[in-house]
């Protein structure tokens, strides 16, 4: 299963009963904590989100609506006896941040916090069944999006074709991989003969804060799910861009252009009390938009 869901889907401002941004992406049965904006340990506790199973946090970037909520996780994760390691990734300054908080407070976490800075475009995770990437996109300061992507087998075995071909279960697994099948004779069972295409690999990507730019379009090309954020309805167009956001078009256009099955948009100003707007206006361009309300899974 992959599947996101929304802990937080306000901008800076916590405001009528939203809060700021976090999210858990499921993927093969593992939790993946997206960015820990102020209120995070709240809204787990509420949507029933085991924090002993998450071991990967990704923060985006070091504005305090992303990361306040991180330092409290952590000391909490120690009181409950953790002691698995958890891997943090995120702009180097943040484990200076960390290290302070936890020194003036005199904590030594129990369990080990493996740091990884994001430096650099490219895979950060990669195991035999998922793998996930980061890329930049373009806020006031440097931040990252994150993209996951499932890796599975690219053929699909039909045993009762395996078997008439003589093919032994044992050898199923490679097929699957695109092997072909020597026989003791020497005989080749070629692939396509007993296998099928399988089911195309999901895939999410999270475009944290930032403003319009095309090269987005290209980091996230062909997703099954795009979370975008949409600070602003379109006539704040020139606010967007000055504060380095983007508004309900500018995510569905970036949907549009890469080509993605659907889309999630969040991160609303205070200012907005109502959403049904954004919903409509991101409509208009890329039907397939829904709203990143807190509480809901989305599954792809």
């Amino acid at each position: 299963m992959l599947a996101v869901t929304i802990l937080g889907n306000n901008s800076a401002l916590p405001a009528f009963d939203r809060h700021p941004t976090a999210q858990v992406v499921t993927m093969e049965e593992q939790l993946f904590l997206l960015d820990c904006g102020e209120g995070t340990q709240m809204q787990m506790a509420k949507y029933k989100i085991r924090r002993s199973k998450i071991n990967h946090i990704f923060i985006s970037h070091l504005h305090g609506d992303h990361y306040f909520g991180l330092i409290g996780l952590l000391t909490s994760m120690g009181l409950l006896g953790r002691t698995q390691e958890i891997h943090l990734y995120a702009p180097a300054d943040l484990k200076d941040i960390i290290d302070l908080q936890l020194k003036v407070a005199d904590i030594q976490l129990p369990y080990l916090l493996r740091f990884h800075p994001l430096l650099e475009e490219g895979i950060i995770i990669r195991e035999p069944k998922f793998e996930v990437a980061c890329f930049p996109v373009y806020h006031r300061v440097a931040c990252w999006g994150f993209r996951f992507r499932e890796v599975r087998p690219f053929r699909r075995v039909n045993p009762e074709k395996a078997r008439e071909h003589e093919v032994p279960s044992s050898f199923f697994d490679r097929l699957k991989w695109g092997e072909s099948y020597l026989k003791k004779d020497g005989t080749i069972v070629e692939n396509q003969w007993v296998t099928e295409p399988a089911a195309k690999a999901r895939s999410y990507a999270y475009a944290a804060d930032t403003m319009f730019d095309e090269r987005i379009a290209q980091k996230v090309s062909g997703v099954d799910l795009l979370y975008h954020e949409t600070t602003y309805l379109k006539d704040l167009e020139e606010q967007a861009g000055r504060r380095f956001h983007s508004t309900t078009s500018q995510a569905a256009t970036i949907a549009k252009m890469a080509g993605v099955q659907r889309l999630l948009i969040g991160h609303f100003s205070y200012k907005y009390e109502k959403l049904q707007a954004f919903e409509q206006e991101a409509r208009e361009i890329f039907p397939n938009t829904d709203l990143a309300l807190e509480g809901v899974t989305y599954r792809v």
